[in-house]
């Protein structure tokens, strides 16, 4: 049975959302680029564009998000607010003006402003270096959003602003469609007496797909029970067998030796291990009460070159339905399709205290327990049911035993109470003697 539901489990809930960009545990979730034209007049444009991450779980890191299009005419952006392009471009078509537009590329690269910058060159939503909070742990930081004022080329004729397209995010593992027209945006003035709206709205929406992300998983669970002795480890080879860049113990560099540009992504340069992946989640089934059973999550940050800000860990286990305490974290139930089903909850840390998962070493993880209300009519240690069906890190899809190797009762346990073998044969000792 346990080997039918992971087999079930693996096809519906893994094959389709890194193929398709589908994820039934956040339908409805993606990456929306809106634009509202505010202002426009033959060769003459103001444009308001946000990146709106309508994702329960995933999340933007740093380098942050690089938003990138094609002009479908000879466009410049004359100027912008709330962000910036990377370069920009040949301008010398407008040398006999008193100024130069700030980019003249035909797919500007466009990024956003960092933190602190002056006061005049921002706007709302913008300037958190292109960091993007998920919609379950920020419902505040989730948008980003910049103001452009773009104009035609001299040798090209003034007309309508047209909208661009082949959008692309810069986050690995995204999508984007092109823009479709919706129903313009209104905007709230005068507290909410009156309400104005942009003479036009676009959007185009990214999804994600994990095996466009990276070609190998990112991280791996390992499982363990209090009545069972070994610890049943993460697969090997979970995240790739080449262990010619891993880190040795004790030969970590130190931080200040580890160079690169912080606003570019690095690949992960992860401890040497037997599954070689950056992020390790470990369960242990840690005590068994009458009414109640307690569990224990560990993480662990493997990879040398990086801090995880605003981690979550999203699991589906069906005693997720009778939560009684989580220690440490922060909880919330998911109920994505079905409400009647709540399998399914996301975990992640507490501001300022364990809410970055820091670089390996010996500060590099984060842990709770979690107290779960016995359902007598389901609960069970037998078959490996004290175990998660699936545990995803940032949104990626980790690594599980086989069912095969997952802890066991002993023998001649109870299935309802965990009793050891070898507190049955006293038992039964003490009654012969009496």
């Amino acid at each position: 049975m346990l080997k039918l539901l992971f087999a079930v489990t693996t096809i519906l809930f893994t094959i389709a959302p890194s193929t398709h960009g589908f994820d039934p545990l956040d339908p409805y979730g993606e990456m929306i680029i809106k634009w509202d034209l505010l202002q426009s007049s033959p060769g003459h444009h103001t444009v308001l564009v946000k990146i709106e991450n309508k994702q329960e779980y995933r999340h933007v890191e740093k380098p942050g998000w690089k938003l990138s299009w094609h002009w479908v005419n000879k466009t410049v952006i004359w100027d912008m607010r709330g962000a910036e392009t990377t370069e920009q471009g040949n301008c010398s078509a407008f040398a006999a003006s008193e100024t130069l537009p700030h980019c003249c590329l035909r797919r500007p690269t466009i990024v956003d402003l960092l933190p602190g910058a002056p006061f005049n060159m921002q706007v709302s939503n913008c300037c958190r270096g292109g960091v993007l909070t998920s919609m379950s742990q920020d419902r505040i930081n989730y948008v980003s959003a910049f103001h452009m004022t773009i104009g035609s080329f001299p040798d090209d004729d003034p007309g309508e602003f047209t909208m661009p397209y082949d959008f692309d995010i810069g986050v690995p593992g995204y999508t984007c469609g092109n823009a479709t027209s919706v129903d313009p945006t209104k905007y709230s003035t005068d507290k909410g007496r009156r309400k104005t709206q942009a003479l036009a709205t676009w959007e185009a929406e990214c999804v994600y797909s994990q095996t466009k992300s990276s070609q190998s998983p990112k991280c791996c669970v390992s499982l363990s029970a209090f009545y069972y002795q070994n610890i049943v480890p993460c697969p090997t080879c979970s995240c790739g067998c080449s262990s010619s860049n891993c880190v040795k113990p004790g030969e970590m560099p130190p931080i200040l030796e580890q160079k690169h540009d912080p606003h570019v992504e690095v690949s992960p340069l992860v401890q040497c291990t037997k599954h070689m992946c950056p992020i390790h989640i470990h369960w242990h089934v840690k005590v068994n009460y009458k009414k109640y059973w307690r569990v224990k999550i560990t993480a662990t940050n493997l990879n040398t070159m990086k801090n995880y800000s605003d981690w979550n860990l999203v699991v589906l286990h069906p005693n997720l339905n009778n939560v009684t305490q989580v220690f440490s974290f922060n909880y919330k139930p998911m109920t994505p399709l079905h409400k009647s089903i709540n399998d399914t909850g996301m975990f992640w840390g507490l501001k300022f205290y364990n809410d970055v998962l820091l670089q390996a070493g010996e500060f590099g993880n984060v842990q709770t327990e979690i107290l779960l209300e016995k359902d007598m009519g389901s609960f069970t240690f037998k078959d490996g049911w004290g175990f998660p069906r699936r545990i995803l890190f940032n949104g990626d899809e980790c690594v599980m035993p086989s069912p095969d190797d997952y802890p066991r009762l002993p023998n001649s346990a109870s299935s309802s109470s965990g009793v050891s073998s070898i507190v049955t044969f006293l038992l039964c000792f003490f009654l012969l003697l009496v």
